[in-house]
C-alpha cells in the first residue's frame, strides 16, 4: 500500500476483544488514527469504501491515543497506519500513510480467500 510497507506486526494475531470490534468474516481493515491527523479522514473514507465493496470485509478504526498498549505492542509509530487481517485475525499486510484505494484492494488479495460457490 502507498505510504510504504512498515516492518513488524505481520504474522501477529488479533482478536475481537483486542480490537474492540468484531472481525470481518473474510478480512478486516484496521486503521490506527489520531484526533488531529488530516490523512486519517481520507484513509477512513477509502477503507470504508473498500469494505463496502468487498463482501465479508470490515473496517475498524482505532484511536491510537486511547489504545496505547496495542499501539506499543504493534509498534505503531505514525497515523494513519493500516493493518490488513485475514479471517482469523492474522496481520498479513501493514502500511503507514494514506493508502490509495487500488493499493488497499490489492493488499486484500493476500488476506481474502475466494468464497466457495453457494449451493442450494
Amino acid at each position: 500500500m502507498v505510504g510504504g510497507s512498515v516492518p513488524g506486526g505481520e504474522g501477529v494475531r488479533l482478536d475481537a476483544a483486542q480490537l474492540g470490534a468484531a472481525l470481518g468474516r473474510r478480512a478486516t481493515l484496521v486503521q490506527f488514527s489520531s484526533a488531529f491527523c488530516r490523512p486519517c479522514a481520507a484513509t477512513r473514507r477509502v477503507l470504508a469504501e473498500v469494505a463496502a465493496m468487498v463482501d465479508g470485509v470490515t473496517h475498524v478504526e482505532i484511536d491510537a491515543e486511547s489504545r496505547l498498549e496495542l499501539v506499543r505492542r504493534l509498534d505503531i509509530v505514525r497515523t494513519p497506519t493500516v493493518l490488513v487481517l485475514d479471517a482469523g485475525g492474522t496481520v498479513v499486510r501493514r502500511a503507514a500513510g494514506q493508502p490509495r484505494k487500488a493499493d488497499v484492494i490489492a493488499a486484500l488479495g493476500a488476506a481474502v480467500r475466494p468464497e466457495p460457490p453457494h449451493r442450494p
